[in-house]
């Protein structure tokens, strides 16, 4: 869909969350300003807008103001145009679906970015925005209802009487004395800072380089849903027989691989075909470092070791700065390549510091 966006300098702010948003979901964004915060009249911006819809150049358009009351007026001024304001998303759905309302205006001190995408969505740019807000409402409902293990014996809420801090320390010492556990760890943190930020970048090859947009990306996503779940059941079924630590080394050096040669494809179907690898490996090592945690951590360490395993999804927003910077200064490809490749080594250095952990079992 081609849309067209513009704001006043209240705003500007939103304007450019809302474009980043409908660039990523595919569709043809037509800025139209402002592009500051310097003080502008509405008017004008919303004009252009409304008349983008009326000689062709866009399906429908987005203006932002700072109540959304304003921008609407403007808009309605110009024979054509069907221009309501919306701020929750029965009224978006509505307004499309019943009074053929080609102009939706947002006011940027009501509505903030988070609805405003709800209410995108509603208005007709997909329902990836509102597939997503159902499934993180569920989860935090499910989360609320659960409910904490009454804890036992006379040392209180942290089992022996230790105090939080003391406990986290223990538990950092623990998961790096144990071989097994260390050696676990390591190899997820890696993953974790080098090979997953690429996924940040997702976006960016699916639109300016393989040319594909936002369907595309959804294609390449479920390409690497079904390489995840390949592995998921294959570990389902061979896992007691699977060598645990020549997968978890192995798995990621495949992982790196994978994501390198990703980065070279030129071509949308061996993209594809690359994506399935890419989860196949990525989920195959993930999972098999979970299970060493639990398998080599004892009853009163286990759950602080598993704490440190998830703190990798922490360590891969820190990995998101670097592949970020690497993008800006020497291109999208490369700075995937080199992180990737750098993971990949990583492995290789694991195994030479460590030779008995890809004996795991």
């Amino acid at each position: 869909m081609r849309v067209a966006l513009a704001s006043d300098h209240a705003g500007y702010q939103l304007k450019e969350h809302l474009s980043k948003w409908l660039t990523q979901a595919g569709h043809a964004v037509y800025d139209l300003g402002t592009h500051s915060t310097d003080p502008v009249d509405y008017p004008d911006f919303a004009a252009a807008a409304a008349r983008a819809v009326l000689d062709g150049r866009a399906n429908r358009a987005i203006v932002v103001c700072g109540s959304g009351a304003g921008a609407c007026i403007a808009a309605n001024k110009l024979n054509g145009i069907r221009a309501a304001v919306a701020q929750e998303t029965y009224t978006a759905r509505q307004m499309v679906e019943h009074d053929d309302v080609n102009v939706l205006c947002l006011g940027a001190r009501v509505v903030g970015p988070a609805l405003a995408g709800v209410l995108i969505v509603a208005f007709g740019t997909g329902g990836a925005f509102a597939t997503q807000a159902i499934f993180y409402f569920l989860g935090t409902y499910w989360t609320l209802r659960l409910r904490a293990a009454a804890t036992s014996g006379a040392g209180g809420r942290h089992g022996h009487g230790d105090s939080f801090a003391r406990s986290i320390v223990e538990g950092w010492k623990f998961s790096w004395r144990n071989f097994e556990v260390r050696s676990a760890l390591l190899v997820v943190m890696f993953a974790s800072l080098l090979i997953v930020p690429f996924v940040t970048l997702l976006p960016v090859f699916a639109r300016d380089i393989l040319d594909v947009g936002g369907s595309g990306q959804g294609f390449l996503l479920t390409a690497m849903g079904i390489g995840a779940l390949g592995s998921a059941m294959m570990i389902a079924t061979f896992g007691d027989r699977m060598p645990r630590g020549l997968f978890m080394l192995g798995g990621v050096g495949l992982y790196g691989i994978g994501v390198v040669a990703f980065a070279a494809s030129p071509w949308f179907h061996l993209s594809m075909l690359l994506m399935v690898i890419v989860g196949f490996a990525n989920v195959c090592s993930h999972a098999l470092v979970q299970t060493v945690i639990q398998s080599y951590s004892p009853a009163e360490f286990r759950g602080r070791a598993i704490a440190l395993f998830h703190m990798s999804q922490v360590v891969m927003t820190v990995g998101s700065m670097p592949i970020g910077s690497l993008a800006a200064i020497c291109g999208t490809e490369w700075a995937v390549v080199l992180m990737a490749m750098a993971g990949t080594l990583a492995m290789l250095g694991i195994h030479i510091a460590l030779p008995r952990a890809w004996q795991i079992r």
